[in-house]
């Protein structure tokens, strides 16, 4: 079935900088803002853009995604002729072989493209917190006939070195894209959002497959490729909220955004953020409980003091216990007398009574958030310190 435009979404990373948080599991499955995990952003921006096929590519510890994807169902991605397809890396000769980079990843599923012809494929991250209409993109990429328009935005000349950096020529096309340069000419950041004529792109993933020295890379690779044969490049200027949530501070902002619907409004009913949230029964604020600016998801019992904070489904806080400006995922049970402040704690963790996890900043540089990894059980009054981060239960002072 011919379609205009479908999705990759790539969502096989392992997210090293979440260290204990992805131990587990692949980054785009970590939950985020209490209801949703973090690829929930991409799949619902795909079908609110009229994007109805996905593949989703994944590699590092994917059996939670997977699963958790499914269908498609819970983003309408499951209706005919369309969906959400889950591409893990294949056999290729005799042995498996994961994806070699972004670029490689899409050149290994080129048949899964072929089969729908389309004339547009977007590239999407699976890591990135943001709502966007990819239909205004298409619109401005057709517009200018391009071969690949860019979704980009203006950071601050400091934040350039980490991204991919453009430079635009008169009429405002792409002439220069610099992989994270060390001394950057402009401001324009690359957000790893990709609109491709698919035919274009289809025969610069092949020559890029044949050649040994390449990364196989879209930003390293592709887009350079690109850029040295005369392609038409334009870049789409995005203005709404965005964060990559690859470290843990990134992470920890990220959710604590989510409590200022300015940034993130997730009640918007034109552009809902959709979830495969399990089903869980009404959350329950005891008698005694202290509630203030905080998302509290369904399931949880806060018979405690919650401050400035995100709790994902069935969160227990006991009687005695306080959290504050923390992050804490499903299933955590924070006991009496313990404290959590400015911390992630990690799916199914006991933080056990007497306990504290991390510490307000001081000014320092040594301060940072405090993360205690999932599946754990804290020994009673053990210790966090700030910017720690926690894989077991003997790495915590008592």
């Amino acid at each position: 079935m011919k379609k205009q435009c479908i999705a990759m979404l790539l969502a096989g990373g392992q997210g090293s900088r979440l260290y204990a948080l992805t131990r587990d599991m692949a980054k785009p499955g970590i939950p985020f803002g209490g209801k949703y995990r973090i690829i929930d952003f991409p799949l619902s921006n795909c079908i609110n853009s009229g994007i109805d096929t996905v593949g989703v590519l994944t590699q590092y510890k994917p059996l939670q995604l997977n699963s958790y994807i499914g269908s498609g169902g819970a983003w309408d991605l499951d209706a005919s002729g369309g969906g959400a397809f889950v591409l893990p890396p294949y056999q290729t000769g005799e042995t498996g072989q994961w994806f070699a980079g972004t670029a490689d990843a899409i050149y290994q599923n080129i048949g899964f493209v072929d089969i729908y012809d389309p004339e547009y494929v977007v590239i999407l991250s699976g890591d990135h917190i943001y709502k966007m209409d990819y239909a205004d993109m298409l619109a401005v990429h057709k517009k200018n006939d391009a071969a690949c328009t860019i979704a980009v935005l203006r950071v601050s000349m400091q934040e350039a070195t980490r991204f991919g950096i453009m430079t635009l020529g008169e009429d405002g096309s792409i002439i220069k894209f610099t992989e994270k340069p060390k001394e950057p000419d402009s401001d324009l950041a690359s957000m790893g959002i990709y609109i491709f004529d698919w035919k274009k792109l289809r025969r610069f993933l092949i020559d890029d497959a044949a050649d040994t020295n390449s990364s196989h890379d879209f930003g390293k690779n592709i887009i350079p490729n690109m850029l040295n044969a005369g392609e038409r490049m334009y870049p789409y200027q995005f203005e709404g909220y965005w964060r990559d949530v690859g470290t843990i501070d990134s992470y920890w902002d990220a959710n604590m955004d989510m409590l200022s619907p300015t940034l993130v409004n997730t009640f918007d009913r034109s552009w809902p953020i959709m979830a495969n949230s399990p089903r869980k029964v009404p959350q329950y604020i005891g008698p005694k409980a202290s509630v203030a600016h905080s998302i509290i998801t369904e399931g949880c019992e806060i018979l405690g003091t919650v401050e400035n904070s995100v709790l994902s489904s069935s969160v227990v806080v006991e009687e005695g216990a306080t959290v504050r400006y923390s992050t804490i995922l499903p299933g955590a049970r924070i006991c009496p007398g313990a404290v959590v402040e400015y911390a992630i704690v990690g799916e199914n963790t006991v933080v056990s009574a007497g306990s504290h996890i991390g510490a307000p900043p001081d000014g320092t540089e040594k301060w940072g958030v405090a993360t205690v990894g999932p599946n754990l059980k804290l020994p009673e009054n053990g210790v966090v310190p700030a910017a720690s981060m926690i894989y077991t239960e003997e790495e915590v002072s008592v």
